[in-house]
């Protein structure tokens, strides 16, 4: 189902979340065609931005194939996320900026930026009110239900957000003390759902199409902000549309399925960044495709120790057709 930010059409209901170091460019279009309505580019650093560093303005780079896609910008003075801001309004291929105001990690928490804004409702208030005025594209905040459990300000935050001209806020369901631990709650977010009239993105938890189904059917989100669940399962993107829109389950894909998504994010990766950058990056993302499949270890430990994108396509080529010659003498043996 269709739905709106500002003036940008999103074109369904599941939206892929903002990951340090993984939400490229090469990884989103992935995404986008696996069926994520939304993609949002990984938080990048306000004053990478004012001192034009190389890399983050890199970080920055929109394929064509993207769109809907969102920049998010961190920060923690009010003077450097609106400089920022407008450096991503005018320089970008961005169709919404969004400032993250969730992340809960010390090093960015200790600079005043992320979970810190949660803090206090009106200097969110202020900050919002001050990106939103200097940029015409949508803005967005990423927040999450509170600081720790004493200094839950869930709704108070995200109608502070709304009053400063934000078009629709995401919410991850844990405070920042929680980091990723335990459980979101979703009690809190249905309340912030009941209470802000710009469209509200769940985030939290949301594993699976029944997830995705709750978060918007039962919690009243707009829309499903799915994030750890799509490292090395793309194709679950794809699912949860799918199910929202019939009640129908889709089949897992198989070994070889997924071992070539696999591939084609890694070609990607190394299409944008270069072999010697992309191979290494892409292990962390191996290991996520290979989990879980009976024995990977061998093959994943392989992966870790290879340098080029020819010996990682030989290497995960040599394992599918190991592993589909074992299930053909076990079907066999059956």
């Amino acid at each position: 189902m269709e739905w709106k930010i500002g003036n940008v059409t999103i074109p369904n209901q599941i939206v892929v979340a903002p990951m340090a170091g993984i939400t490229n460019s090469a990884f989103r279009v992935t995404a986008r065609e696996f069926g994520a309505g939304l993609v949002v580019c990984e938080m990048i650093s306000d004053q990478g931005i004012k001192y034009h560093n190389e890399k983050t303005l890199g970080m920055m780079f929109v394929d064509p194939k993207e769109h809907p896609v969102s920049i998010q910008i961190f920060g923690g003075s009010i003077e450097s996320l609106v400089q920022a801001v407008k450096y991503v309004d005018t320089n970008t291929g961005a169709d919404i900026i969004d400032i993250n105001m969730g992340c809960p990690v010390k090093k960015v928490t200790k600079t005043g930026a992320g979970s810190y804004w949660l803090r206090d409702p009106d200097q969110l208030y202020k900050a919002v009110k001050s990106v939103s005025s200097a940029i015409k594209k949508p803005l967005t905040v990423k927040m999450r239900t509170g600081w720790d459990d004493d200094h839950i300000l869930a709704v108070e935050n995200a109608l502070a957000a709304q009053e400063g001209g934000a078009c629709a806020i995401a919410m991850h369901g844990r405070t920042k003390a929680q980091m990723y631990k335990g459980h979101a709650n979703w009690d809190i977010l249905h309340e912030v759902a009941q209470n802000v009239s710009i469209p509200f993105v769940g985030n939290g938890d949301i594993k699976t199409p029944q997830d995705a189904k709750m978060m918007i059917e039962d919690v009243g989100a707009d829309a499903a902000m799915v994030g750890r669940a799509v490292l090395g399962n793309l194709w679950r993107l794809n699912a949860m549309n799918h199910y929202l829109e019939t009640g129908e389950l889709l089949p897992e894909p198989s070994v070889a399925e997924k071992i070539n998504i696999a591939k084609l994010q890694l070609q990607r990766l190394v299409d944008l960044k270069g072999e010697h950058v992309g191979v290494p990056e892409f292990r962390q993302q191996a290991a996520y495709y290979l989990r879980g499949i009976p024995h990977a270890v061998r093959t994943r430990a392989k992966v870790m120790e290879e340098d080029t994108l020819s010996e990682v396509f030989d290497t995960l080529d040599q394992f599918v057709e190991s592993y589909e010659k074992r299930e053909a003498r076990s079907s066999k043996i059956s």
